[in-house]
């Protein structure tokens, strides 16, 4: 057996009793409460980022093409589902889906308030099943295959404001030249918690829009297109361009919604700042405390030298230690943040203030890779800080350390 191995198994903290033992226990869950902590903190920023980055493409596509315009008005101007760019995108295999949609200025009136609306006109392409998970209350949409239904979806925030529920008929006031208005029935109500959604759309027909500004049966104001993943907008835009019809453009989600965006990604700087100082305290805890566990053996490393063994030797003792200790606390400390993302994940047990952080509860991401190369990063500092007071073993001489007390 390894004589380094054997001494540093026979000096841990199950043999040695007392301040040795507290020592060894400080170390161990200094350590895990670091990693677990750092585990946490990734899993609740990938679940803000995703929860609300869903929220954004959901309602809007990660990206929308749209007909050039001169102004800046909500309602945009129409093209043809025939044209080019609907053609040759079916050429894109990284293109998931494609939504048509319309928007048009409205005054919605209840009983006693009017509110200020823009209607969103979807069309039988709508993926109903996937807006359904932000569906509150009633039902979605019903779109016939010709004629109009006369059905809206309200957020919660514009039914409360107009005290309106699931199954009321209300009247949609038409900004236009003359003004037109529509008898509606409210079928469902959602909720998506994203002001720039919450406090102005309704959901409702495309053909609606259509007959109000008497467009054709295939015109529409914009197409909503999906791609297979999001992290790849930036490579996938130029490629898209290059179908594009020349009186088209092209947005992107991540641009018309920039200031959540731009939150999302301050997000990240706070947290790898926070799990920096975790790991630097946790990293130097353990530098520290291998230091204190060298002085109190100083009389076993004066008598280990003056029976011959080398620095070398007596260094791997406790550097063995130090791995045993690193080797607790990953255990513990996975333990600890897989745990309680999990617990988390499951019961939603951390509500939040969905006004200020667009969601009920703390979101959960489980993002594997990371959770690795957290272990390995603190794996190899913590190995690497390991050897700094092992270093003080060589300056300890061997008569004065038998006679230390």
């Amino acid at each position: 057996m390894n004589l380094s191995y054997f001494i540093a198994k026979r000096i841990s903290f199950k043999q040695a009793g007392g301040f040795s033992g507290t020592i060894h226990r400080i170390a161990v869950w200094s350590l895990a409460i670091g990693l677990g902590v750092s585990i946490l903190a990734f899993m609740v920023l990938g679940g803000f980022q995703n929860t609300v980055s869903e929220r954004v493409f959901g309602f809007t596509g990660h990206f929308q093409v749209q007909r050039f315009q001169m102004s800046n008005a909500f309602e945009e101007a129409p093209f043809s589902l025939h044209s080019e760019f609907v053609q040759n995108s079916k050429q894109l295999d990284f293109l998931v889906k494609t939504q048509s949609f319309a928007h048009k200025a409205a005054l919605l009136k209840g009983d006693e308030e009017v509110e200020g609306i823009l209607m969103k006109g979807v069309g039988k392409d709508f993926d109903t099943l996937a807006f359904s998970k932000y569906l509150v209350e009633g039902r979605m949409l019903h779109l016939p295959d010709s004629g109009v239904s006369n059905e809206v979806l309200l957020s919660r925030m514009i039914a409360n404001k107009l005290l309106l529920n699931v199954g009321d008929k209300v009247t949609m006031y038409f900004v236009q030249n003359p003004p037109r208005f529509r008898r509606v029935e409210v079928v469902g109500i959602f909720e998506t918690y994203l002001e720039n959604f919450d406090e102005k759309i309704v959901v409702g027909e495309l053909q609606t829009i259509r007959n109000l500004n008497g467009w054709t049966a295939d015109q529409v104001g914009g197409l909503e297109v999906f791609v297979d993943d999001p992290k790849k907008t930036e490579a996938y835009l130029p490629l898209i361009e290059e179908q594009m019809d020349l009186d088209l453009k092209l947005v992107d989600s991540r641009s018309k919604f920039l200031e959540i965006f731009d939150w999302l990604t301050l997000l990240d700087t706070n947290v790898v700042v926070f799990i920096s100082l975790i790991g630097f305290v946790a990293i130097f805890n353990m530098g520290a405390i291998l230091f204190i566990l060298i002085m109190e053996r100083t009389q076993m490393i004066g008598l280990l030298k003056a029976m011959g063994a080398r620095n070398a030797q007596i260094r791997r003792i406790f550097f063995w230690n130090g791995m045993k200790i690193l080797g607790r606390g990953l255990i513990l400390g996975n333990l600890i943040g897989i745990g309680i993302g999990f617990l988390q994940d499951q019961f939603k047990l951390i509500p939040l203030d969905a006004a200020s952080y667009y969601m009920s509860y703390v979101p959960i991401q489980w993002n594997w890779p990371i959770f690795i190369w957290l272990n390995i990063g603190i794996a190899i500092l913590t190995s690497l800080v390991l050897w700094i007071p092992v270093l003080v073993i060589s300056r300890v001489d061997p008569i004065k350390s038998i006679r230390f007390d």
